[in-house]
């Protein structure tokens, strides 16, 4: 049996992305009852809206879900109490330090598993006993690892320094795109965009629309001297442009950056001013399907795939 499947007793080794402002439980449980695993992303959440979160995901399916956890957000002590109140089976982590609380998780029985965006961090998450570890190609939307490591190259890398099940993220898609991180090694895939595209992501409809048009070359991975995220070029990012083309200091970035910037473009559909955060696939994605109606594309178009596959 594939080891992400049985990891997360899941049908399908498909794992929609936390995203925030997108992985709200109506996300998560549509996913999850089709056979993959939702997640809740824990990012845009105060503590108590996290936990209401849960509470109504539980009521929804029957299935596996987690939530994701970013570790350097404000206020992760509370976060982590709620997931263990809440009895939730499965926390997928990023944005921070696995050491520190991947032992309090899988004490209590938790199935831990860390994002990375290259072969150093794999190798730690692997000594600190992680279950397994999600490999994000700098293709992915919002944010990203420095590096630059693009999905093609870091998921082979992965494979071969790590014993652990490996998730493939980063400019996944479609069905090909699912046989093409399996066929690097990968055991399973995560998928963020094309979720973040459907009727149940709780994203503004003007952002979905946004990602909907976007073409090939309208994402751009911006603001690396504060923390790398990729979104849609728009007024905002044309304003940060500018900046650091003026040479801006970080303090000055972080003041344009403000708060709330990604609430403002992804939930609130401020198309000018807010951050559009998708990943570079978004020139791929041309409508908003259904949870279930996506997953019957990805099926199709991965054993589409398998069946074209011949031998040299």
């Amino acid at each position: 049996m594939n080891r992400i499947c049985s990891l997360f007793n899941i049908q399908y080794p498909i794992i929609q992305a936390g995203m925030v402002w997108c992985s709200g439980w109506r996300l998560a449980s549509a996913v999850s009852n089709q056979g993959g695993l939702g997640l809740i992303g824990a990012g845009s959440m105060y503590p108590e809206v996290l936990r209401e979160h849960v509470q109504k995901c539980k009521k929804a399916t029957d299935k596996p879900f987690g939530v994701n956890v970013p570790l350097l957000y404000p206020d992760i002590d509370k976060i982590i109490e709620i997931i263990l109140d809440e009895k939730v089976p499965i926390v997928f982590t990023s944005a921070g330090n696995p050491a520190i609380w991947t032992p309090v998780l899988k004490d209590a029985g938790i199935t831990v598993v860390h994002v990375v965006p290259n072969v150093k961090l794999a190798l730690k998450c692997e000594e600190k006993g992680v279950d397994a570890i999600v490999c994000e190609g700098f293709e992915a939307g919002g944010h990203n690892g420095k590096d630059e490591i693009t999905s093609m190259t870091l998921i082979p890398q992965v494979v071969d320094a790590v014993s652990i099940p490996v998730i493939a993220a980063g400019g996944i898609g479609d069905g090909r795109g699912i046989a093409a991180a399996l066929a690097l090694g990968a055991d399973g895939v995560q998928i963020g965009s094309r979720f973040a595209a459907t009727v149940e992501s709780s994203a503004h409809d003007a952002f979905k629309q946004a990602v909907v048009q976007a073409n090939d070359t309208d994402t751009v991975l911006t603001l690396k001297s504060v923390t790398p995220v990729r979104l849609i070029k728009n007024p905002f990012y044309q304003k940060v442009r500018e900046a650091e083309d003026s040479g801006a200091t970080v303090s000055t970035l972080k003041e344009l950056l403000g708060r709330g910037r990604a609430k403002k473009g992804i939930f609130e559909g401020n198309l000018e001013e807010g951050e559009l955060e998708i990943g570079q696939i978004s020139g791929l994605i041309k409508d908003i399907p259904t949870v279930k109606d996506l997953f019957e594309s990805l099926l199709t178009g991965y054993n589409q795939t398998i069946k074209s596959f011949q031998t040299f």
